[in-house]
């Protein structure tokens, strides 16, 4: 290989090292308890930071609602030159002419100028008194959108985040499940290779051994989705490393079956939010209302005027002449197409839309609690049924094997065993997850999470 060949392989390896250094310096590695979790979510999560921008848009639009309330101040200034000035028709007699004759004089100066301020405030606008009194409850309104969204988005980190903790689990289990698999394989090989087992045994083996490392490799791999997916609700990189410190027992799924049953609807975000809707369709309605009544508002003026027919105005010959005034203004609504009357009833039957999705809403968390509590007793029972289940199913297969060893059971009777045991294994994992989500749903109904 030339010179030239040997550094440019090198300089390629360097390049290749260094980019790879980078890439690992990238990556971080996150130890989360489940409150981290949720914290980072709550800061993190598009959907969340969504619904703050929504609340930010609020608080400008109250910012423009406050305006209208304040002072108008604007100043004017402008300057004209006139190409042909305006000309007046008067009697020709006025200048010696002829009694009935006309002729055209102009009192337009060729250039003028003008400068000034100009000041309107509202004294009494219905619609802008109402506009103020709702400001609180519009922000109230979108903050307890920005609630729902992160309760929404805290729901999800705690179910997929205690579903990875329960994979922890079913990943000892599986792992166990393998080693036994291949001590029985080898066990039976020996004894084949013995004349004491047959080829079907082996392969009886053989198969119960690929089935179980092909489930392992399917978990590990929804597992690593799932982490994907708690670093997508989070808003971590994907190429971090993630590892979970919060663990859980059975014990603590349990408490929640001594709390008291009782729940109110005001604790839940979503009643909360329908009662602010509430509030501001009776907003709505006062404001419709209040177009009917009068508008009275302030105006003021200060300005300066200035004619010549040369542009000398800003010379000290130029001659400036100053005028000002102050007034005030009522508007008052006679009629206007029946428009305002069809506003108000819609504001009026949006009003009670808002009380039947209030009505709806109660009857729908009386439903939710309800089914909440009856799947999370029933998640609970199952689980101990299913953890009593494996546990018997492991004793089983515990005595077949020495029953086997001993030449007492057959290895059909082993692999039966061993059948049963992951069986019974998987639905105490599926049991254990379902308890968790039951439990997270059952707070949630109830206005607890």
């Amino acid at each position: 290989m030339s010179l030239r060949h040997r550094n440019a392989g090198r300089l390629l390896f360097l390049l290749t090292m260094a980019l790879g250094t980078t890439s690992l310096k990238a990556q971080e590695l996150h130890s989360l308890t489940i409150e981290d979790a949720i914290g980072l979510a709550k800061k993190n999560n598009l959907s969340v930071r969504s619904a703050l921008i929504n609340l930010q848009l609020q608080q400008q639009t109250n910012k423009a609602i406050t305006a209208q309330a304040l002072p108008s101040v604007s100043g004017t200034a402008g300057t004209t030159d006139f190409f042909q000035t305006p000309v007046t028709i008067v009697p020709g007699e006025f200048f010696g002419g002829a009694p009935g004759s006309t002729i055209a004089v102009s009192f337009q100066p060729k250039y003028s100028a003008s400068a000034g301020v100009q000041l309107n405030q509202t004294i009494f606008d219905g619609q802008v008194f109402v506009g103020l009194k709702a400001r609180k409850t519009s922000i109230d309104y979108y903050q307890k959108a920005v609630d729902l969204t992160v309760e929404s988005i805290t729901v999800n980190v705690y179910k997929v985040y205690y579903q990875l903790v329960v994979s922890k689990t079913q990943m000892k289990l599986l792992d166990a499940n393998i080693e036994r698999a291949d001590k029985l394989l080898r066990d039976t090989r020996v004894m084949y290779n013995n004349g004491f087992a047959e080829k079907l045994d082996v392969d009886k083996a053989t198969v119960q051994l690929a089935n179980l490392q092909t489930t392992r490799s399917n978990t590990e791999t929804d597992i690593t989705n799932g982490y994907l997916g708690l670093k997508y609700l989070i808003g971590i990189p994907s190429a971090d490393s993630v590892d979970l410190t919060t663990d859980f027992s059975e014990a603590d799924l349990k408490q929640t079956i001594f709390l008291d049953s009782g729940y109110r609807y005001e604790d839940r975000f979503d009643y909360q939010s329908l009662q602010i809707s509430k509030q501001l369709s009776e907003f709505d309605i006062k404001r419709y209302k209040a177009l009917y009544y009068p508008t009275l508002s302030l105006t003021g003026a200060y300005q300066k005027n200035a004619y010549n027919n040369t542009y000398d105005f800003f010379t000290r010959s130029g001659n400036w002449y100053s005028t000002s005034y102050a007034g005030v203004s009522l508007k008052v609504p006679i009629f206007s197409g029946f428009e305002k009357d069809a506003n108000l009833e819609k504001a009026r039957l949006q009003a009670s839309l808002v009380d039947n999705q209030i009505e709806n809403l109660k009857l729908n968390i009386e439903y939710e609690v309800r089914q909440a509590r009856n799947n999370f007793y029933a998640a609970i029972g199952t689980m101990d049924n299913q953890k009593g289940n494996a546990t018997l199913a492991e004793s089983v297969y515990d005595q077949t094997k020495k029953k086997f060893e001993s030449g007492l059971a057959s290895n059909t009777d082993l692999t039966k065993a061993q059948t049963d045991l992951i069986e019974a294994q998987t639905n105490y994992i599926n049991a254990l997850y379902k308890a968790v989500v039951a439990k997270i749903d059952y707070l949630k109904a109830i206005g607890k999470i």
